[in-house]
């Protein structure tokens, strides 16, 4: 171990890099860490010496980073969960936590666990910050590397949220799938057979992130694939686009008894098997080092 060279690497430099992976700015990152943007600047400086690497470049949008810096983002944030553990053990009292939270979860996902994240708000009434990030715009290697705590998704059950080994996943509310059409679809009042309901189209939700979903899968093998005649990226805005169309929706039935793009639509089953489907918490390990995110953790799988 080459102690001369991790003795001129202290917390402070790992800390500022962690925050500016998830700012990816220096002002923003002086405001988290309570300092002068030029500290920030000049431990950052040190890192590239250190570390010999550029870690950020600037663009229009703020600092880029390197390949390098997004590769040790997770390693950086395991340390720092580590020791935010040693310095904050006992019992965590939610009144005086005043860190940052950060979820990360599509906007249909957010409405049906918006009771319990208000929950989570009223009892960290002194929390710096609570962010509902999209899961479009932080997802998988934001978990990696630190800058969301938590994410929730939708999913197959035969099909993990991710297969990743470093990062976890716990299912925490069972749920089937229906179809949604608006109430003067033709199909309405008339048998769902599978026939027909390959005979219409379909509106696709999109994820880069997650494989074609077993129900999919599952369809095109034993009866044929769907026409998708358009893809969106949520429930809401497909929901949306059944009240204008006759394009049919396959969706979370938990969902659609809840939201409000689905009112005034018509559930229908589905003519096929499709497995079990569920809504699942995913977490890095190394973030429940922190007693707050352990308790964020149990309320979250308390739904």
């Amino acid at each position: 171990m080459d102690y001369i060279a991790l003795s001129r690497i202290s917390l402070k430099h790992l800390t500022v890099l962690h925050v500016l992976l998830s700012t990816h700015s220096v002002t923003a990152a002086s405001e988290i860490l309570c300092v002068t943007p030029s500290s920030v600047s000049k431990t950052l400086a040190q890192l590239r010496s250190q570390l010999d690497d550029e870690l950020f470049y600037r663009d229009a949008n703020g600092l880029l980073p390197t390949q390098f810096a997004l590769n040790i983002g997770p390693e950086v944030h395991q340390i720092l969960s580590s020791m935010n553990g040693i310095l904050h053990q006992g019992a965590f009292r939610p009144e005086l936590f005043k860190g940052s939270i950060s979820l990360s979860m599509r906007e249909s996902t957010f409405e049906l666990f918006a009771n319990k994240v208000a929950e989570i708000t009223q009892q960290l009434t002194q929390a710096r910050s609570i962010t509902v990030h999209a899961k479009d715009a932080l997802s998988f290697d934001a978990l990696h590397r630190g800058q969301v705590d938590f994410m929730l998704l939708p999913h197959d059950i035969s099909q993990p949220p991710t297969r990743s080994q470093q990062l976890m996943w716990q299912q925490i509310l069972a749920d089937e799938m229906v179809c949604l059409m608006k109430p003067d679809h033709p199909l309405v009042g008339n048998e769902m057979t599978i026939d027909a309901y390959l005979a219409c189209n379909h509106i696709g939700i999109l994820d880069k992130d997650l494989a074609e979903p077993y129900f999919e899968q599952n369809l095109t093998q034993r009866h044929g694939s769907r026409n998708i005649a358009l893809s969106v990226s949520d429930f809401g805005s497909a929901a949306t686009l059944c009240h204008h169309t006759e394009l049919l929706l396959t969706c979370s039935k938990m969902w659609a008894q809840q939201a409000k793009q689905a009112q005034g639509l018509v559930s229908q089953p589905l003519p096929f098997e499709y497995g079990q489907v569920a809504y699942s918490l995913v977490w890095n390990p190394a973030s429940l080092n922190d007693p707050a995110l352990r308790w964020v953790h149990q309320q979250l799988t308390q739904v």
